[in-house]
């Protein structure tokens, strides 16, 4: 005896209801036969839709068995059952159920997507399917420019997308006009002759009798189960008529079990998931524009918080480092503020030569300071007049104005020699003589000027009104301050040196000479560090509260994609129908979240340079600096809110039960 295909022996299937369960369906014992054409007829409540969900695998009975080419069904996890519905059901709904943002190669094609079919090879064979239905014409037709009769045969297609060995219509005439409802019955005639197996669920008798077997059904109960003799069609199926231009029909309706080429990769999976959110967010351009709306607000906030914080810093340590960031100060006592300091004498000369012999050392320079009376002609000032070496221009990076620095030779012979900066100029020569070349008081001794400095405006602000003047070291301890040893020492170590390292060295070596450790340094490149720990800190609060913006905009993804579950119930409905298993509808939402977050993203990194541009018209003096890293963490950012907040309604979409969400409108 030949093993039936379907086979249900014992099903029962019932629903809670209050405190109570309805029972739907009882002790049902049925079987299909392969290439069987027949109509499960009844009236509105009989049981035969639950009949038919249960055949198609869509639900499970809650007594007894099924078996399905001898396979028991009760025995598969969800991802085997969608399996089968992929491999071997084909579902033609009353109402469609077609995708509206799909065009109808696109409907065609979903089931193809689920069962791994190339992309080519699917496209291919969806517009067969659909010239053999008469709709050649139509294959880039959304649902909304189509007719009832177009629509079903759309739903057809699809049905035979993956071979359709069992093809399970329910009511599938009930929505359309008497002819179109003719053609329908013509097409399901053809694909039986051509050895599909044709289960049609209807409560219309002019329908069933139109199958070879006819199984009647009330109140849960088989009360029928008889042969027919088909009625024919008074009006040619365009499927019909479809084969008569193309010649062969089996070139599109392939017999049942035709194999197709087929790929299972995860990146194929991905990238299919990839291609459906995209046709998804572009057919709700509204909804994605707002999903996204908190997270490009965030993503630019971050972004462009950090590239202005780093570029404050750059801009901040600039001015520092122009004053010298590689030199080290040498002062004598235990700290600033020391009460023996004064009564110290131990930076002497030969100190100078045993620093600059170092090999770290790039030039090393003394300074001995006093407040004392310049004079030119009837200009009397105050002024700071420093004892330096002529290293000391190179050691603070000063450039002149005009003329020239002292030199060596200067120092040697102690020449009466200064160079002024620009406030002591505008003091003493108010009218805007040039100062080079002049002989002014310095104290009372004559001092001709050879050298007017640069001045440098920082950040730090151009309002420093001290005014300076520096002579040769020799020329100031012999003829004005009356003293050999020096108020400190100050060392610019080479570029290409540690800064701590040559520290460390030169306390000991002078520790040595002096035989104790009467001195102590300074090194400016604790200034460096403590102004990138401040900009550093300064940078992550304005970021943390930049970042509120960012989960706000995440919580804003969630609750819409929450929405867009409930409004798309039915679309995951069609998509678990033909064969989606829950991972693939997790897989798709979460994609869609993190594609949204991800577009996000770009247009917020894209403003932020939008907004940078703007701030470079309004601040001249420093500019929104942008690193790789920050926009590679923003978009890192915007993927893992993406999946936090996806994650949810992904699993939601993943978990519907498919004939509810078929039911939902």
């Amino acid at each position: 005896m030949t093993q039936p295909l379907l086979s249900l022996r014992g099903i029962g299937r019932s629903f809670p209801s209050g405190e109570q369960e309805v029972q739907v369906l009882k002790d049902v014992n049925l079987d299909v036969g392969s290439g069987e054409m027949l109509a499960i007829v009844g009236a509105s409540g009989s049981g035969k839709s639950t009949l038919m969900n249960i055949l198609g695998c869509l639900d499970r009975p809650s007594t007894g068995s099924y078996t399905v080419s001898g396979q028991d069904v009760g025995a598969l996890d969800s991802d085997a059952l969608a399996e089968l519905r992929r491999e071997h059901f084909g579902f033609i709904f009353q109402r469609y159920h077609l995708m509206q943002h799909l065009t109808a190669t696109g409907n065609v094609e979903v089931p193809a997507v689920y069962a791994g079919t190339d992309g080519q090879a699917r496209d291919s064979r969806a517009r067969q399917l659909l010239a053999r239905l008469g709709l050649g014409d139509r294959t880039e037709h959304r649902p909304s420019q189509l007719s009832g009769g177009q629509q079903q045969r759309v739903s057809i297609a699809r049905a035979l997308m993956n071979g359709g060995q069992v093809i399970l219509a329910d009511e599938p005439t009930g929505a359309l006009d008497s002819r179109s409802g003719q053609e329908v019955i013509g097409i399901l005639r053809e694909l039986h002759a051509q050895g599909h197996t044709i289960i049609i669920v209807t409560h219309d008798m002019q329908v069933a009798s139109c199958t070879e077997r006819i199984i009647e059904i009330a109140d849960g109960v088989i009360v029928g189960d008889r042969p027919n003799v088909p009625s024919v069609p008074t009006v040619a199926a365009p499927a019909q008529e479809a084969s008569q231009a193309e010649g062969d029909p089996s070139a599109a309706m392939t017999k049942p079990g035709l194999g197709i080429a087929r790929f299972n990769t995860g990146w194929a999976r991905f990238a299919e998931a990839f291609r459906m959110a995209w046709r998804s967010m572009m057919a709700h351009r509204m909804r994605t524009a707002l999903t996204m709306l908190g997270i490009v607000i965030g993503i630019t906030s971050v972004v462009s918080i950090v590239a202005i914080g780093e570029g404050a810093k750059r801009y901040v340590l600039s001015d520092i480092r122009a004053i010298g960031t590689n030199t080290l100060d040498v002062y004598p006592g235990r700290d600033f503020g020391d009460d023996k300091a004064s009564s110290i004498r131990t930076l002497i000369p030969p100190d100078l030569d045993a620093i600059a012999a170092q090999p770290y050392v790039h030039s090393v320079t003394p300074v001995t300071s006093r407040s004392l009376r310049l004079r030119y002609r009837s200009v009397d000032i105050n002024g700071t007049v420093n004892g330096v070496s002529d290293s000391f221009f190179r050691v603070r990076d000063m450039q002149m104005a005009s003329g020239a620095a002292f030199t060596a030779s200067d120092v040697r012979h102690q020449s009466q020699v200064v160079v002024i900066d620009q406030n002591t100029r505008r003091k003493l020569f108010p009218d805007g003589t040039e100062p080079v070349g002049k002989i002014i008081l310095v104290g009372s001794l004559p001092c001709t000027v050879i050298g007017v400095a640069q001045e440098k405006k920082t950040v730090f602000g151009d309002g420093n009104k001290s005014l300076n003047l520096w002579l040769p070291y020799s020329t100031g301890a012999s003829r004005l301050f009356g003293q050999q040893h020096f108020d400190n020492i100050t060392v610019r170590i080479r570029d290409d040196q540690p800064t701590k390292a040559a520290e460390d060295s030169i306390v000991k070596l002078l520790t040595l000479r002096h035989g104790t450790k009467d001195f102590f340094t300074f090194n400016m490149d604790s200034i460096v560090k403590t102004a990138e720990r401040t900009s550093q800190s300064l940078t992550l609060l304005l970021s943390l509260i930049a970042v509120i913006s960012l989960v706000v905009g995440g919580i804003g993804v969630m609750n819409i994609m929450l929405v867009s579950v409930t409004e798309r119930t039915r679309e995951i409905g069609i998509r678990m129908a033909v064969g989606a298993r829950q991972s693939d509808v997790l897989q798709q939402f979460l994609t869609e979240a993190v594609l949204v977050c991800l577009v996000g993203g770009l247009i917020g990194v894209t403003l932020s340079y939008g907004i940078s541009f703007l701030f470079s018209l309004l601040v001249k003096q420093w500019q929104m600096i942008f690193s790789i890293g920050a926009v590679v963490s923003a978009f890192l950012c915007a993927s893992l809110i993406g999946v936090l907040f996806g994650y949810l309604p992904a699993r939601n979409a993943a978990r519907l039960d498919p004939i509810e969400a078929l039911a939902r409108e």
